[in-house]
């Protein structure tokens, strides 16, 4: 058993055989949407179950970075709304979430990597997100251990800088919005595999999970990585996502080098500096499919070459921990947030690859809007499934999954 004791959002309540709302996975995206659906909708009689523990998945293995400057005119507002969040939570729970908004510094190393950046930045200004172009001397001035010298495989030529973004604690996030949700009325089953979903007439009907069946009228999958596995095994939809791997590692507590989150998309390395003062740092995603969390040597030695290049200062100091996480990649690397299409009363939130931990907030407040109203917000109607029927792909970025219909 995972837990014998209470839990620290309160007392353990038996799981009934009945609920309005059943909400499958433990993360930030399941909990925050609980927290609103009772905040802001007066639903209270709602079940959050988790086959392990909440925490679990993605929301327990990240880097905490949270930003509003990505490339589209659809995700900008959304992540927006997620930044803005942030500090109403923190008074609304009553919980420090710890965020810290030191702000996002991109490299990049091109001129045509300028120009792409020259776009970004229009969106963002455009949609009210704080977003400016700085060349290479003001990114050193803005963080003195960079390298902008020629003799790196990727010279810096300039930088965006974003003051919004930052990080935020991570597991500060899970434990607030659980204890926020659950002094509202909404359960918490961890060690609760959901098994299947019941429907009658094209309509929802039950849960069936380890611990008994469940009778409710909508259920919400947001499962993170093995959100797209449950949707196709419970009700055969298939979605177009691929899971792979992530990796990020921490390195020995440091002084005080990093002000704010560097990242680069030529080295596939980014990097922020914790309140231990341990260098967090990440790289882009395995590149096949797969289910595990294990880790490779390949990336503590991506890492090291990456990070020793434009932060020569780093170089001889230790990684003292790695770990791994599951990133639900869609084509276009935007999340799937839908709900009443094939089955009525059914609601997914998935494909987040890498940005879920950066939604989380404003997502929850929308999806349960969703529930609530049975209705979809404007927000939200981008992130249909049927865009990918009518090829109305987002432009976030061009990536390839290993995708068929058949599989």
């Amino acid at each position: 058993m995972f837990f014998k004791s209470k839990p620290m959002w309160g007392k353990k309540t038996q799981l009934k055989s009945s609920y309005d709302v059943v909400i499958i996975g433990g993360g930030l995206h399941s909990l925050a949407t609980a927290y609103f659906l009772a905040k802001d909708h007066g639903i209270t009689d709602v079940a959050v179950i988790e086959k392990n523990y909440i925490g679990f998945g993605g929301a327990g293995r990240n880097t905490a970075i949270v930003r509003a400057n990505q490339r589209t005119q659809y995700n900008v507002p959304l992540y927006k709304e997620a930044l803005d969040l942030w500090p109403v939570l923190t008074k609304d729970l009553d919980y420090n979430l710890m965020f810290n908004n030191c702000g996002n510094l991109n490299l990049m190393h091109s001129e045509a990597a300028m120009n792409a950046a020259r776009m970004t930045i229009a969106t963002a200004q455009f949609h009210g997100v704080e977003s400016h172009l700085i060349d290479a001397k003001q990114a050193k001035e803005m963080v003195p251990a960079l390298n902008i010298s020629e003799d790196i495989t990727f010279p810096i030529h300039g930088a965006m800088f974003h003051p919004p973004g930052g990080v935020i604690r991570h597991d500060a996030v899970v434990w607030g919005l659980a204890r926020g949700a659950a002094k509202r009325g909404v359960e918490i089953h961890q060690e609760t595999e959901a098994l299947s979903i019941g429907t009658k007439n094209g309509k929802v009907t039950s849960v069936t999970t380890s611990r008994g069946t469940i009778n409710c009228k909508q259920v919400l999958i947001s499962a993170g990585g093995y959100s797209a596995a449950l949707i196709h095994s419970m009700l055969g939809i298939k979605l177009p996502i691929s899971v792979l791997t992530i990796q990020a590692m921490v390195t020995q507590p440091l002084k005080p080098l990093l002000n704010h989150v560097v990242s680069s998309g030529a080295y596939h390395a980014y990097a922020n500096q914790t309140l231990k003062g341990e260098i967090a740092t990440g790289a882009h995603m395995d590149p096949w499919p797969n289910y595990t969390t294990l880790n490779t040597a390949h990336y503590i030695k991506h890492q090291a070459e990456a990070l020793s290049e434009f932060l020569p200062c780093l170089r001889g100091i230790r990684f003292m921990r790695i770990w791994g996480g599951l990133a639900d990649m869609t084509p276009d690397m935007a999340p799937i947030m839908d709900g009443n299409n094939q089955v009525e009363g059914f609601f997914m939130d998935c494909g987040w690859g890498y940005f879920g931990f950066k939604s989380c907030s404003a997502v929850g407040k929308y999806m349960s809007e969703f529930i609530a109203k049975n209705e979809c917000p404007d927000m939200l109607k981008p992130f249909a499934l049927k865009r990918y029927e009518e090829h109305r792909l987002m432009g976030e970025t061009a990536v390839v999954v290993n995708y068929t219909p058949d599989n």
